[in-house]
């Protein structure tokens, strides 16, 4: 369920405090760089005059971020909830390959937050008084170089095109733009950084410090990786211990299934009464294997 962390406190005339430190382990192993980027009020902020730069009047006192509960533990967040002056909530999820699903994830942060904004505000929805409903933006950035991006995904649009549908939901696509340099369009470039380092470097740690040394140099986002440097190494390399295991996953599924093709066809052959060395040759199994099979049917 969707709760709300309250917001930063009002500054004093005291100097400007460094980012808060934050916890290593657990931390890492629920978020990515997006959200941990994004949780810090002043980068908040950042993106509200991103999505609304004629919009002056925010400053970050009046920005709360909107949390969900992980329900799987080991998933990696990589949306963001924001309500600005209790009349705007903002959604955004990052991903790095097309889906039209995240109209449907989106959609569905959207209304968990909303329920919980009048929950904890005492709204009773069922008074024939109309309760005043913050409006809801919905954006999707994508870091991934794609020709034809759409400017938006509607829910009916894509899933119900021939209609039938009387509940829609809309999703901005926030792609890089090359005439701009707002967090938004560091954060794609960060991406296509990262993106580029691996390439070269492959899922090692250099090809995080790479990336981490040409963004500083580039001026993206430079700021937050001179304060937050040792925290980011940290979470880009759970990232790439996490797409090693799913990778190794993947292979070992693949191999299982193999096997399993290899021994059927064995079956079929022996079912046959071919000889055991065609078989071998058949199916590349041993002759102790295809024995073990005999027996066993």
């Amino acid at each position: 369920m969707a709760k709300q962390i309250a917001g930063k406190a009002k500054r004093t005339s005291k100097p400007k405090a460094k980012m808060r430190t934050v916890g290593k382990t657990k931390w890492n192993t629920k978020d990515s760089v997006f959200t941990h980027l994004f949780s810090f009020p002043e980068y908040q902020l950042e993106l509200y005059k991103a999505l609304h730069p004629d919009d002056q009047d925010v400053s970050e006192a009046d920005i709360k971020t909107i949390t969900r509960d992980c329900v799987v533990a080991t998933h990696e967040h990589n949306d963001l909830g924001i309500l600005i002056k209790d009349r705007l909530m903002i959604f955004v999820e990052a991903q790095s390959s097309w889906s039209p699903n995240i109209v449907i994830r989106l959609m569905s942060y959207a209304v968990q937050s909303l329920m919980d904004y009048f929950r904890e505000r005492d709204v009773y929805l069922f008074s024939s008084t109309k309760a005043e409903c913050p409006r809801i933006e919905l954006y999707a950035i994508f870091s991934c170089e794609r020709e034809n991006m759409p400017e938006t995904l509607s829910l009916c649009g894509e899933f119900f095109s021939g209609g039938g549908c009387d509940l829609d939901a809309t999703v901005h696509f926030l792609h890089f733009d090359e005439g701009k340099k707002d967090i938004i369009n560091q954060y794609i470039m960060f991406c296509r950084v990262f993106n580029d380092q691996i390439k070269k470097y492959g899922y090692s740690p250099q090809a995080i410090r790479e990336t981490l040394r040409i963004c500083r140099d580039e001026g993206i986002l430079a700021e937050y990786i001179k304060k937050m440097e040792g925290e980011i190494m940290d979470i880009m390399t759970y990232m790439f211990d996490e797409e090693n295991n799913k990778r190794l996953f993947g292979l070992e599924q693949q191999r299982i299934g193999e096997q399993r093709e290899k021994k059927q066809t064995a079956i079929n052959l022996l079912n046959m009464n071919l000889d055991i060395s065609i078989i071998e040759k058949a199916t590349g199994l041993s002759k102790k294997e295809i024995l073990e099979l005999q027996k066993s049917k």
